[in-house]
């Protein structure tokens, strides 16, 4: 099973609000999850993004793929970084 971090929408028409979801990959987009990791509105000025550092960091280890726009709000959030300071670390210490 291919598990992806990804956007699912839940705003009504013309106004989009996203989700920021774990899910098999073969789901559809408005589908099944298995877990909500944040949130992101693109409508608000500044747009908000939040996502739960945690549950980010828990399943980016587990193997999870972000999708692209995913990959950027992480970046945005700062939880890409940690989880690439986490990784070093984690390979300097199994050395």
């Amino acid at each position: 099973m291919s598990v992806k971090m990804r956007l699912s929408r839940v705003g009504g028409k013309k106004n989009p609000i996203y989700r920021v979801v774990v899910a098999d990959s073969r789901m559809p987009r408005d589908g099944r999850f298995i877990e909500v990791v944040g949130r992101y509105n693109p409508q608000t000025e500044p747009s908000l993004v939040e996502i739960d550092q945690e549950k980010a960091l828990k399943w980016l280890a587990d193997g999870a793929q972000p999708t692209q726009s995913v990959e950027k709000l992480l970046r945005i959030t700062g939880v890409r970084k940690e989880f690439e300071d986490n990784k070093k670390k984690g390979s300097k210490a199994g050395s």
